[in-house]
């Protein structure tokens, strides 16, 4: 199994995007498993023609998202995202309960902010609620 990328020139996002959007939908389709190993940045950037700090960015996405993360010497390796997310997400939801209840906001105000800050951000970027980056 190995990754594959493809990178248009003359797409609207970024090539560090359109990298780090290709992997993230790999390993969250179970193309790329979780534990499967990726190409060190010097590699993948050598492989598909960019600076490495090109790739160096979609890989920092990419781990601050929870899709892979770095095991130091040992390389960079696909997560466990269902569960980096569903934490990242469990966290922020504490951190606003507790800033929406010091507020003064009852529990109808504070959802209804939630569902509003959804909407705008599902409305903004629909493709994002369909690649489950909307966590």
């Amino acid at each position: 199994m190995s990754l594959k990328l493809t990178i248009d020139p003359d797409a609207p996002a970024a090539p560090y995007e359109q990298v780090r959007a290709q992997i993230a939908e790999q390993a969250r389709g179970g193309v790329l498993p979780v534990g499967h190993r990726l190409p060190t940045v010097r590699a993948l950037a050598g492989e598909l023609g960019l600076a490495v700090n090109t790739v160096a960015k979609a890989y920092r996405a990419l781990e601050t998202d929870g899709v892979i993360e770095t095991r130091g010497r040992h390389g960079t390796f696909v997560a466990a995202a269902g569960d980096a997310a569903a934490r990242e997400a469990a966290a922020a939801a504490r951190t606003y309960a507790q800033r929406v209840r010091r507020l003064g906001l009852d529990r109808a105000a504070a959802l209804t902010a939630v569902e509003d800050a959804l909407s705008a951000e599902y409305a903004r970027d629909p493709a994002g609620a369909e690649e489950g980056r909307g966590r």
